[in-house]
């Protein structure tokens, strides 16, 4: 039974299992503001997490990473107001590690991601420390839902340093993979995607205008050498969260070119080092995002540069959330991203 100080809560219990129930709204400490959770995206993570496969996390969770809300209560002189949108870093950092003093905070060495590490934002509220919320101005409730997943983006092309007229090649055209492919366009890269569902290579080709599309096949292979007069890409981001992929794709990267690995997978990554060495390549992963990529990503949405509308595919109900999520894993439903409303 709902009471004004319980709120509904999403929980996955175990792999395939989605409960709906009541649990206590958080109390907000000090330096915590209370924030009314108005949309959730549904990330792969979110899938992976359903699925049984992120290699991060015991259950039971509280799923919910990609959120956007209301401030409700904040601190004391705090630069946030009650009733103002705000999109949320779901990176819990400690702020007092070796990554953390480098300015390195995405990748914390304790660092508790919400929805992953501890309970996320699949709930009605949330209480996190202020320096994790972010004023969202200039942008609808579901554009602030969208940071989070476009900043992973924006920071893997930031690390990557991809500049004007560089041959970029995203293997995996998922929202990350979007995200990855509309960063690099705005450093005026040119860019192809690669994927095996042409519904997402058509949305790379329609609202994010890359150059090159080709679809994951026996003879892909060939098509990319011929794009590139046989040299391969300046730089490769993989976004397929597939181990075999993420090995190929060091067979993609030109002479003196860089690799960057935006996924991840629980198991090993294997490469021929003759063929790394005598590229001479840089390998990097990426992880998470910082402050700088939120605001990236926020300008770039007031500016208009994001396509989020088209983004938007599919919305549900946070209650309807235990009934319809496992519809988001099929394929043929063409998710790209997915909304929850709270």
């Amino acid at each position: 039974m709902k009471t004004n100080h319980t709120m509904l809560t999403i929980t996955c219990d175990t792999p395939g299992t989605l409960s709906a129930g009541e649990r206590p709204r958080p109390i907000r400490k000090n330096d915590e503001v209370l924030v009314r959770i108005r949309r959730v995206g549904v990330c792969g993570t979110d899938l992976h997490i359903f699925s049984g496969k992120q290699p991060y996390l015991s259950y039971p969770r509280v799923m919910g990473h990609e959120l956007s809300g209301t401030v409700e209560e904040a601190p004391s002189g705090s630069r946030l107001t009650p009733g103002e949108t705000v999109c949320i870093m779901p990176y819990i950092s400690c702020g007092e590690c070796h990554a953390c003093r480098q300015g390195k905070s995405n990748c914390c060495q304790k660092i508790q991601v919400l929805g992953v590490h501890r309970d996320g934002g699949m709930a009605e509220y949330v209480s996190i420390p202020e320096r994790f919320v972010h004023p969202a101005e200039g942008l609808s409730l579901d554009q602030a839902a969208m940071v989070e997943f476009l900043a992973i983006g924006a920071h893997a092309v930031r690390r990557s340093h991809a500049r004007e007229n560089q041959r970029v090649l995203v293997v995996g055209a998922g929202p990350i993979g979007i995200a990855v492919a509309l960063f690099a366009k705005l450093r005026d890269a040119q860019v192809t995607v690669i994927d095996s569902r042409q519904d997402r290579l058509a949305f790379c080709a329609d609202h994010l205008s890359v150059q090159h599309t080709v679809i994951a096949d026996p003879g892909d292979e060939e098509r990319l050498s011929a794009l590139t007069a046989g040299d391969f890409f300046d730089i490769v981001f993989d976004a397929t969260g597939n181990p075999a992929a993420m090995e190929r794709g060091f067979r993609l990267v030109a002479h003196g070119g860089t690799y960057v690995l935006v996924s991840i997978v629980g198991s090993d990554i294997t490469f021929s080092d003759p063929e790394f060495h005598k590229r001479e390549m840089t390998l990097m992963g990426s992880r998470n995002a910082t402050p700088e990529d939120f605001e990236t990503v926020i300008a770039a949405i007031r500016s208009r540069k994001v396509p989020t509308e088209a983004m938007n595919t599919h919305r549900m109900a946070l209650a309807e959330v235990p009934e319809r999520f496992s519809d988001l894993l099929d394929p043929s439903a063409g998710v790209i991203k997915a909304l929850v409303d709270v």
